[in-house]
């Protein structure tokens, strides 16, 4: 998978959009990748699925709700790697786990992520990961905007690894 493969994909799906966005942290930006775009597109999701498939290996993964969970699904099918759900919030009914699904005891996972801007909702994911007892050292996202997501990330030992950056991205006219 090339990255001009995956650039072509996601402008045919029309995710990248340019005007005025307020982002999710709170700030402002020229232009919005619109991941449920990218995300319900069948040809994004498999380019998507492929990329991450030369990246993680035989390890288990784990995906942020919700943005994180087309992306996990699709790379588990592609790998035959098992996957987690992480939430962003506990359920207060059923099982009331803010990780869903199985996991052992110091197991390695890697979480996929559709977006990087600050990173915080994949430290998030990455620190109940570890609550509940995995060893997490990857974050692996379509996207890195370069907003400070790495150095977020670094500074609760997690590295940062992204299919594409925003400047690769916005470069290809």
């Amino acid at each position: 998978m090339t990255d001009e493969e995956l650039i072509a994909a996601l402008r045919d799906a029309d995710a990248v959009k340019y005007g005025e966005f307020e982002l999710s942290h709170g700030g402002t930006s020229e232009y919005y990748v619109d991941k449920y775009l990218f995300e319900t597109d069948p040809d994004c999701l498999e380019r998507i699925a492929e990329a991450f498939a030369e990246r993680v290996g035989d390890t288990k993964l784990a995906g942020v709700a919700l943005g994180g969970v087309p992306l996990v699904a699709v790379t588990s099918v592609e790998t035959g790697n098992p996957y987690v759900i992480a939430r962003k919030q506990q359920k207060d009914y059923g099982t009331a786990n803010l990780v869903e699904g199985r996991l052992e005891d110091g197991e390695e996972v890697v979480v996929l992520e559709d977006i990087a801007t600050t990173g915080q909702s994949a430290v998030d994911a990455a620190e109940a990961l570890r609550e509940a007892g995995a060893t997490v050292n990857r974050v692996l996202v379509v996207v890195d905007r370069e907003e400070g997501a790495s150095e977020n990330l670094a500074d609760h030992d997690l590295e940062l690894e992204s299919l594409l950056t925003a400047a690769e991205l916005l470069a290809a006219e």
